[in-house]
């Protein structure tokens, strides 16, 4: 209920009641009976507040029912962090309060905005109780018919809520096994041509040692193997062209001294950084008739290398993606744990990479002092999916960039998802965060993946999430406390 009567600005609490006649002159009372007036007639009080005054605050538990007898009276809403008046009125009878009274103990009966007197205003006020049992005893049907109404849409928001979760998991999942498959096959792959390359190998070392060099040259040769490796690991990258000139060049110099298939051993030889000077030291090595064997032995040598790359390279894409799941999912972690929103943000680009449309570049502008924050890290994940995805959505087909930023004052954490989009229309952008309301096309979306992002914010972590957005610039912000709310 409200504050004491000297410090909410409250006049005189009066006690005053009114008469059946007069209660019957308030519109929402004109058609009960004598009995039923009385009731409302013992019960009910007048309440007289200054101009200024607080007469309830939202989220304060929803104790009486108000009609207003005369003065005017605004009500407001915390919307993103800020107060908004929704409705200014001065029309004697309209009402406020415990609008869900008639729910009983089934719903938490919170005052659901604030009401402020804006000049002396006289209320008729109602015990909250008082008007739960009237309704249930005198109109059953009608209380039936809006409890039905009321927990059928909570029902379906509930129902289409988890169903929005299970789509978005949905397609996580299938980006993820995607991903998965490509370094997986390649790991496949190099290790099935790494073993037909060992089996040469082991050939060709036989046919060099079968007593046809003698130790000296044998061991020099063994020393070229090893360099050849070395060489293979810290190969420079090399352009179109410059591959090219050089694979014909190598070509060319295995020709010229007789080796039989050079342009097949060439591209191997180049992407293991070998050049023609390099090639030269082998003749020294083994001697010209040993050459094609040991020029194919040790393009082997080069190429297991290579190929052992490919599989470390592949094995080590999926433990990231498997670790980037675990992080995004948090399944080995407690639900409400101390978080770096980094590796959150990380871990869900990760998972979402599959989903990124053409033409999409992803910048991140991270504040690396930015401290962990308490939270729960999975619906967090959620909440940064949502945003991307809708980011994503608003620059298809034409491409553009994905900026995420972070930052922090002395309280809050923020996380800032911008978009080079066409931007949110001023029309729509105060509906963006209802539920069930969206841009999308039938059957792209549930309009309910910023309602949920809200909420794991807003009642969730006790944050905030803002929104600006022009042609070419639209950010998200989300402001998480540093400490636990």
């Amino acid at each position: 209920m409200s504050e004491p009567a000297d410090a909410a600005g409250r006049g005189d609490a009066g006690g005053d009641r009114l008469t059946a006649d007069e209660l019957r002159t308030l519109f929402l009372f004109e058609s009960l009976d004598d009995s039923q007036l009385a009731r409302f007639v013992e019960h009910g009080r007048v309440e007289r507040w200054r101009g200024g005054a607080t007469v309830y605050q939202e989220g304060e538990p929803a104790t009486c029912f108000y009609q207003l007898l005369s003065g005017t009276i605004a009500m407001t809403r915390r919307i993103q962090g800020d107060e908004v008046e929704v409705t200014r009125t001065e029309q004697r009878g309209v009402y406020a309060g415990a609008m869900q009274a008639y729910l009983g103990d089934e719903v938490g009966q919170n005052y659901s905005s604030s009401l402020h007197a804006i000049s002396d205003v006289e209320l008729f006020t109602l015990p909250a109780t008082i008007l739960a049992k009237s309704l249930r005893e005198w109109f059953p049907m009608a209380t039936h018919l809006l409890e039905g109404m009321f927990f059928g849409m909570r029902a379906n928001q509930t129902i289409v809520g988890e169903r929005e979760r299970l789509l978005a998991l949905g397609s996580l999942s299938a980006g993820l096994t995607h991903e998965l498959n490509n370094p997986a096959a390649a790991a496949v792959r190099a290790t099935a041509v790494l073993r037909e390359r060992v089996a040469g190998m082991r050939h060709k070392l036989a046919m060099i040692a079968d007593g046809r060099l003698d130790g000296s040259r044998l061991h020099d040769l063994v020393e070229l193997q090893e360099d050849a490796v070395k060489r293979a690991a810290s190969a420079p990258p090399m352009s179109a062209m410059a591959t090219a000139d050089a694979e014909d060049e190598l070509g060319d110099w295995l020709d010229d001294h007789d080796v039989t298939g050079g342009w097949e051993l060439a591209p191997t030889l180049v992407a293991g950084g070998i050049d023609v000077r390099w090639l030269e030291q082998i003749t020294g090595a083994v001697g010209g008739e040993n050459l094609e064997a040991a020029v194919r032995w040790l393009t082997y040598t080069i190429e297991t290398e290579l190929l052992m790359g490919e599989i470390d390279d592949a094995v080590t894409r999926v433990s990231t993606l498997v670790s980037a799941a675990k992080q995004y999912s948090q399944l080995d972690r407690a639900p409400y744990q101390t978080v770096d929103v980094h590796d959150l943000l990380d871990a869900t680009l990760t998972m979402m990479q599959a989903k990124t449309p053409e033409g999409v570049r992803t910048v991140k502008e991270y504040d690396r002092t930015v401290p962990p924050v308490p939270a729960y890290a999975a619906e967090l994940n959620q909440v940064w999916t949502n945003l991307i995805d809708n980011a994503f959505a608003a620059m298809r087909p034409e491409g553009g960039t994905l900026i995420l930023r972070t930052g922090h004052d002395a309280d809050r954490v923020f996380v800032e998802i911008a978009d080079t989009g066409p931007g949110i229309p001023a029309e729509i952008r105060p509906r963006i965060f209802e539920p069930f309301f969206t841009t999308k096309a039938v059957g792209e979306g549930t309009g309910l993946g910023l309602d949920i992002s809200y909420r794991i914010i807003v009642n969730k972590h006790h944050g905030d999430i803002r929104v600006q957005s022009s042609p070419g610039d639209t950010r998200f912000r989300v402001l998480l406390p540093i400490t636990p709310g």
